[in-house]
């Protein structure tokens, strides 16, 4: 069987959410685990109780995740949130070490228009010309596209991105087309689910899950590289996640999706911590 149509017939890990919709505090659902366990993946519950009581813990989760996501405030495992959770995302956590930077506290008179975040300590480059290299069992094919991504981010910065050779261990940032688990305690959970996960400066890692139905462009049924990259790239340099969902740094990116201009809000993110 060809992997795009295993990918077809398997299930999304993300499909379990269905069956949880309109479950809210006090409720006793055999599947909540499994909403503990996407949740602290990404932040939001800040160790994995694997038990199935809807309590005050999960309840507090749910509302910081819809203020993150600009939904309706319920604390109720609703459509609307349902429908956000299930779509494909970056597999860097909105919450990190308990620090929410996509959810900024209080109110401001002023229409506040940037809602980039940056990663604790603000690390970046201390260089402007920084070289890439793809890991061995990359798929030449995809190669422009990451290039491509590249490309983008060096019209809106300081930054040169030059390619090197297929492995080389020197190069500033490492590019792997990768499955399952990976040998960096993040492993990959299949088609549908968490589509990519990079490094903060100045680690420089970038991995793809290769079992994604990947295409170069809006495809239907297909998640587009370009715009995926181009996120993940927005990590390498020193960018959290904004919740601007215009925003290349938004987390979640559905099928048949482009998303290839770089947005006033992760130009301005990228500039101020840089100071261009």
């Amino acid at each position: 069987m060809e992997i795009e149509e295993i990918n077809r017939v398997k299930l999304s890990p993300f499909e379990f959410l269905k069956n949880l919709q309109g479950n809210k505090k006090g409720d006793h659902v055999k599947e909540l685990h499994h909403l503990r366990k996407y949740l602290n993946q990404f932040g939001y519950l800040e160790s994995l109780d694997e038990n199935d009581e809807f309590d005050d813990d999960l309840e507090f989760a749910i509302i910081t995740y819809q203020l993150n996501y600009n939904l309706n405030i319920t604390g109720v495992i609703d459509f609307e949130t349902v429908s956000k959770m299930s779509i494909p995302r970056c597999g860097m956590p909105d919450i990190i070490n308990g620090t929410n930077n996509m959810y900024h506290h209080g109110s401001s008179p002023f229409h506040i228009v940037s809602h980039y975040s940056f990663f604790k300590n603000f690390p970046k480059w201390p260089k402007t010309l920084l070289t890439y290299g793809f890991k061995p069992g990359f798929p030449i094919e995809f190669m422009p596209a990451i290039g491509l991504a590249f490309y983008k981010w060096a019209g809106a910065t300081n930054f040169e991105f030059l390619p090197t050779f297929i492995g080389d261990q020197n190069a500033d940032l490492h590019i792997a087309f990768v499955s399952g688990d990976h040998g960096d305690n993040a492993p990959f959970d299949g088609p549908g689910g968490v589509l990519a996960h990079a490094s903060p400066p100045t680690f420089g890692q970038f991995h793809l899950d290769a079992t994604e139905p990947w295409s170069i462009g809006a495809a239907p049924e297909k998640i587009d590289m370009i715009s995926v990259a181009m996120h993940e790239i927005g990590h390498l340099l020193g960018l959290e996640h904004s919740k601007v969902e215009a925003a290349v740094m938004y987390p979640y990116i559905g099928h048949g999706v482009d998303k290839t201009t770089l947005n006033e809000d992760d130009i301005a993110g990228i500039r101020a911590l840089y100071g261009l």
